[in-house]
């Protein structure tokens, strides 16, 4: 892994330095980004996984109270990653002009800006977490779960902010390979956590033997308290990285203030604020979604959410190359690059597809496997098999649309991606959804989704195709 890095540095180093690199150099260094990053995303995917595999031992309602919130969770989340992405563009195109200075002072400004603001939205997400169930109009019976789950994990917050600050930091320096192994072992300690804290003291058969497992018997609450108990053990790691042993950024015998300055924080809004809003905007459809599954049932509930999660499997690989294509772009446009700029956003977006189109046809062989490790009830796994087999289809447009993005993140262009993924989902998914689910039931909303995807990558490779994204760059 030291020997990955290394190399990785050493290729990142010639951007910075205005050196040429050839086609081969640059496929090396997009494939050493991506791998790791890839592999964190599955990670936190994975987390989403086991929480839901594990609570859907337990039934389909305590499922259903995991599925009714989780669009909401996704909600604040994002909130937090367009916070601490506002600074690390900031960073990206700092250490590509060969200033590491300036991308220092950035990180001591970005911990002030971004804790603070992950601890108010903290207490947003506890304020409402005893009304939300019945705002999303899921059935009486989930609520109490579904206000646990959503309390404890907005009681996390803070630490999650500060985890993707951390993660978001490195991976823009191009040290993607530390928050790919934290995000291993926060899988790793999320299993042990959950065990312990979802089920209660049990009886368990090994090697012939009898033996007593102690356990909380805490349910879905369980599960919300293992997750963010795993988080905080990993920020704590990753922070601690970044400020003593991050080559780039680690915190040196300079001095320079913590305080956030009129400057950074107005670029930081630039680049994070659109995509705040766009977050927000996309989860409130996302909301409305589940508003539109809800009155399906508490059995179409729980399988929307499985195959949610499942899939995510599916696309969280393009997630990860987009988070290299934030770097290689964001440094090569910091270095007043325009051709390499360009060539690594394509490098990576026909990487993205590539990738997804093959995870695709693994999901759709799959799907009943994939179901069956999260649930035993027959109706919930054939709804969600269903629902995996539709969307199979739609993953490499998905992924163009999902690694274009990234691409133009790092060049700080957010509005108009914002503007572009808004009236996607809002004019087509939702509308497509809200039209087919009274008669074809969850297949019309999955049906709907699939459209909507296929329809958002054209866009995006036809904005990405235009250049305009480019302007400024000689």
């Amino acid at each position: 892994m030291k020997i990955s890095s290394d190399k990785a540095s050493g290729l990142l180093s010639l951007i910075r330095e205005g050196r040429p690199m050839t086609l081969r150099q640059q496929l090396v260094l997009t494939a050493q980004l991506s791998v790791p990053a890839v592999m964190a995303q599955l990670s936190s995917i994975v987390m989403q996984y086991i929480d839901t595999a594990m609570v859907g031992r337990l039934g389909a309602s305590e499922a259903a109270s995991i599925g009714l919130v989780s669009t909401t969770t996704w909600l604040f989340g994002g909130s937090c990653t367009a916070a601490a992405t506002g600074f690390s563009v900031q960073v990206a195109h700092a250490l590509g002009a060969g200033d590491a200075g300036a991308a220092r002072s950035v990180l001591r400004q970005a911990f002030v800006a971004v804790t603070l603001f992950g601890l108010l939205l903290g207490a947003l997400g506890s304020g409402i977490s005893g009304v939300l169930p019945s705002w999303l109009g899921g059935d009486p019976s989930i609520h109490s779960g579904a206000s646990h789950y959503f309390f404890i994990y907005a009681a996390f917050l803070p630490v999650l902010q500060l985890n993707f600050l951390s993660g978001s930091m490195l991976r823009c320096s191009g040290n993607m390979h530390v928050p790919s192994v934290l995000s291993v072992l926060m899988c790793v300690l999320d299993v042990i956590f959950n065990y312990f804290l979802i089920f209660p003291t049990r009886e368990i058969g090994l090697l012939g033997l009898t033996l007593t497992m102690p356990g909380a018997g805490w349910g879905v609450a369980g599960a919300a308290l293992g997750t963010g108990l795993a988080e905080l053990v990993v920020a704590s790691i990753m922070t601690w990285y970044l400020c003593t042993r991050s080559r780039d950024l680690k915190f040196t015998a300079e001095r320079g203030s913590f305080r956030p300055t009129r400057r950074t924080l107005k670029k930081a809004l630039r680049i994070g604020l659109p995509m705040g809003l766009e977050h927000a905007v996309i989860c409130g459809a996302q909301i409305m979604t589940t508003v539109i599954v809800a009155p399906l049932g508490i059995f179409a509930i729980a399988a929307n959410s499985f195959a949610i999660t499942a899939e995510s499997l599916c696309y969280m690989p393009g997630y990860g190359i987009a988070d290299a294509a934030t770097t290689l772009v964001g440094q090569s446009y910091g270095a007043g690059r325009r051709e390499l700029t360009r060539r690594f956003a394509w490098i990576t977006v026909l990487l993205g597809m590539s990738v997804m189109g093959v995870m695709g046809v693994f999901m759709y062989l799959g799907a009943p496997w994939i179901m069956a490790t999260m649930t035993p009830d027959a109706e919930v796994l054939s709804l969600g098999v269903m629902a995996l087999r539709i969307e199979a289809f739609a993953e490499p447009m998905f992924a163009a649309a999902i690694v274009a993005y990234g691409v133009f993140v790092g060049v700080g262009s957010t509005i108009v991606p914002c503007v572009m993924n808004l009236f996607s989902i809002w004019a087509v998914r939702l509308t497509l959804a809200a039209v087919l689910a009274p008669g074809m039931g969850l297949r019309g909303v999955w049906l709907a989704m699939c459209i909507e995807l296929c329809f958002r990558g054209f866009i995006f490779l036809v904005r990405l195709y235009r250049e305009r994204w480019l302007k400024g760059l000689p």
